[in-house]
């Protein structure tokens, strides 16, 4: 008997903010935080506003995350793997020029 055509995809374990969750092997790491329902991928360091993943080729700059402890990462650019760890990146304090004088 032939194979189905289509069957259920891989998947692999990844850790997204501390939660373990099982993903489609094969996807980038900013579609996996929204597989699992994050709403945002970053929040800006200015206004702390929510953002999520924009061109989903590495142009914009939207989806960076920490991904195995080096942060950022862009998401978009970067595919799941077994035991990854992806914390989504939430304002980072702004460094001003004055700092320091």
């Amino acid at each position: 008997m032939p194979k189905a055509a289509f069957s259920s995809p891989k998947t692999v374990s990844i850790t997204i903010d501390g939660v373990k969750v099982s993903v489609p092997s094969g996807i980038t790491v900013t579609a996996a935080v929204m597989e699992v329902g994050h709403s945002y991928i970053r929040t800006t360091p200015l206004s702390g506003q929510e953002r999520s993943g924009y061109c989903q080729m590495g142009v914009c700059f939207e989806c960076l995350v920490t991904i195995d402890g080096v942060p950022n990462q862009q998401g978009c650019l970067v595919k799941v793997s077994e035991g990854m760890q992806v914390t989504r990146q939430h304002t980072a304090p702004v460094i001003s020029i004055h700092e320091g004088l």
